[in-house]
């Protein structure tokens, strides 16, 4: 009986793997590992779900070194399971833990689709409206918890519009201590006001101290950070509407 058991969890495991491999445009490696059985299928039942993956592409530009994600238990569509595909009736908490390469990260923030998704921002300075349009992005992650930025953009304030190039250092929020922006230093563009500076360092804090992000009705909340030379690790808790669709949703 326990034979015919890993029989199914097989069956389905390596069905849901052909799923999320489809959807991907590179994968190095995919593993998911199903615990059910067929009378729990019948019941539209599954004790969870893992998954482990390395070298994952999507939209082209947008890499994941590395992913391991865990479900709790799951309610699923049986008559689906039954053919080998996993269909959840019901949103399931997941787990995940995320890997990104510095190298990545920069592909990243160069791509069309992280392009497309950037937005001016606006600052309230002493009841002055000034705004914010990001032009350029580079990440370093030189290790002992801290991200250098380097970028530019375009500051408007007083209606007048000018470009700016910067450096800033900060340290994310992990579960022993708060996110800090420890320096931000303007190297081209003349400079900026303290206002300005002060009212930008308040806003950073608060978009690093978020408890959680919404992405197309998914919520996540980052429960820690770990900044390594060369790469970002990611505690994630999430809810996952659909399999295999959510790795490639949960990535982004």
């Amino acid at each position: 009986m326990p034979n015919e058991h890993r029989l199914e969890e097989q069956f389905l495991s390596q069905e849901a793997e052909k799923q999320v491999s489809n959807q991907l445009d590179e994968v190095e490696q995919i593993e998911i590992d199903v615990k059910t059985d067929l009378l729990k299928i019948v019941q539209g039942q599954a004790d969870g779900v893992s998954i482990k993956g390395q070298g994952l592409v999507i939209k082209e530009d947008i890499r994941i070194q590395e992913i391991k994600l865990q479900t709790d238990s799951i309610d699923i569509n049986p008559f689906s399971a039954l053919f080998g595909q996993i269909e959840l009736n019901e949103a399931v908490n997941a787990i995940a833990r995320i890997v990104l390469t510095e190298v990545d990260m920069n592909r990243t923030l160069v791509s069309d689709f992280v392009n497309s998704k950037m937005q001016n921002f606006d600052l309230d300075v002493d009841g002055e409206i000034v705004s914010f349009e990001p032009q350029k992005i580079q990440v370093f992650l030189p290790g002992e918890g801290k991200i250098e930025c380097r970028g530019r953009l375009l500051l408007k304030e007083m209606g007048n519009t000018r470009p700016l190039a910067y450096t800033a250092v900060l340290s994310p929020r992990t579960q022993s201590q708060p996110a800090m922006l420890e320096s931000f230093n303007c190297t081209e563009g003349g400079g900026i006001s303290v206002e300005i500076v002060t009212a930008l360092m308040q806003k950073a804090k608060e978009l690093m101290n978020m408890p959680s992000f919404k992405w197309e009705e998914m919520a996540f909340k980052i429960k820690d950070i770990k900044v390594e030379k060369g790469s970002l690790i990611l505690l994630v808790e999430t809810q996952v509407k659909q399999i295999p669709s959510s790795i490639t949703e949960l990535s982004l």
